[in-house]
């Protein structure tokens, strides 16, 4: 793999608790707005927030708030640039459990080759917006989040740094969620990290797909208007925070469906009872044990699912996996709910907000029934990368979230 180091934009260490924000596509306008400090950086990634009332997310005038705030933010000294190129270590801690991840500029070719393997589908029209951004800006405001198989040089060198230095940064966030951050200023070491990866022959993109592929269509299309173009140029790499595949954990990802595609309770759950075991549990909520084991909460009551050997394929990357068995038994055998993708019979729920979330959502009348699911694993999804296959939709849900506005990388 092909990395390197870069001079980064990132905010003075007094300031980085009021810049950093969350993503921004986990939180929509009102809730950003809302959220949106003097210096936070959702001014910056969501500027639809500036107007009064809020304006769309794709006017023109949005952009250019957007431009126009970056500037202002550099301008007023909020956002720095480093004087020279470097890695950088960004630690994230949940609920006791820390990783470790390295900050780097990725190559665009790496991703064009498939080399920096993916897992989803993209939209065109999310990758279309998210290009305008990086364009406009001549930037990547946003990391994306890479995993890459465990090298144990570089968990040493990782560790050597976090245990003998004081971080850049070191906060805890609103969620709760703590944040760390190391400059790596040793030539000698920022050298070697760029000749370990040349030796690992793969990267996988976690989370963040559409900003991985916009940000490798903008590199493109530079090089293509440039008529010297030598493949040096800074363009040629995007912001990413890499971090080994043991320290990364995926949680749930879970539906909630509107209705029961005419059954009735009993007929519903004889139909279910071809295909699973079932066991009533009663009003306490039930959370998955195992692979191919569901919770099901249904007319007041949370049932456990256990598919029958023989209706799903361990031996198939995408068999497998217990998104594959639910969407193949229930939401096409029973449901009849169609793509997945665009059904407005269908939600997803992110395994955050915990299974409570689900009993929520059929209690109020909103849905009919709900899955909690047993959560894929990084080497589930690293088997379907390398074999070329595609994930089903609303699989994986990392946490926590990267941090935006810790870096930025310039692409000029």
């Amino acid at each position: 793999m092909k990395i390197k180091p870069f001079a980064g934009v990132r905010p003075p260490k007094e300031f980085v608790e009021q810049v950093a924000s969350r993503p921004y596509d986990v939180l929509n306008s009102v809730e950003a707005k809302d959220e949106a400090g003097e210096k936070s950086l959702l001014h910056i990634i969501k500027p639809e927030i500036d107007f009064d009332p809020i304006a769309g997310e794709h006017e023109q005038r949005t952009y250019d708030k957007a431009v126009e705030n970056f500037k202002l933010w550099q301008s007023r000294g909020w956002l720095k640039q480093d004087t020279k190129e470097m890695y950088y270590i960004y630690a994230q801690t949940m609920d006791g459990r820390t990783q470790y991840g390295l900050v780097a500029a990725a190559n665009v070719d790496d991703y064009m080759t498939g080399k920096i393997k993916k897992h989803e589908l993209t939209r065109k029209e999310k990758e279309d917006d998210r290009m305008i951004h990086v364009r406009i800006q001549d930037a990547n405001l946003e990391p994306v989040f890479f995993a890459y198989p465990d090298v144990a040089e570089m968990n040493e060198i990782v560790e050597n740094i976090v245990n003998n230095n004081t971080p850049e940064y070191d906060f805890v966030a609103p969620d709760g969620f703590g944040h760390k951050f190391w400059v790596i200023d040793d030539d000698a070491i920022n050298a070697r990290i760029t000749e370990i990866f040349e030796t690992i022959p793969a990267m996988y993109v976690a989370d963040g797909h559409h900003r991985t592929a916009a940000a490798a269509r903008v590199g493109a299309e530079k090089r293509e208007q440039n008529p010297n173009h030598t493949g040096n140029e800074e363009y040629n790499y995007f912001l990413a925070v890499i971090f080994p595949e043991s320290q990364l954990h995926v949680i749930d990802y879970n539906r909630v469906v509107r209705d029961l595609n005419g059954l009735t309770t009993d007929e519903f759950l004889a139909k279910l009872s071809e295909s699973f075991d079932i066991e009533k549990i009663g009003n306490e909520i039930y959370k998955p044990n195992a692979l191919h084991n569901f919770g099901m909460y249904l007319g007041g009551d949370w049932y456990s699912l256990t598919a029958k050997i023989g209706t799903y394929n361990d031996n198939d990357p995408i068999g497998v996996l217990d998104v594959t068995i639910l969407s193949n038994l229930v939401f096409d055998k029973i449901l009849n709910l169609g793509d997945l993708r665009t059904s407005d019979r269908i939600d997803f729920v992110g395994g955050i907000r915990g299974l409570g979330e689900l009993q929520k959502r059929v209690d109020s009348g909103e849905m009919v029934v709900a899955f909690a699911l047993f959560p894929v694993t990084m080497r589930q999804i690293i088997n379907i990368a390398d074999t070329g296959n595609i994930m089903p939709p609303k699989t994986t849900w990392f946490e926590p979230k990267l941090r935006s506005g810790l870096v930025i990388h310039k692409l000029s």
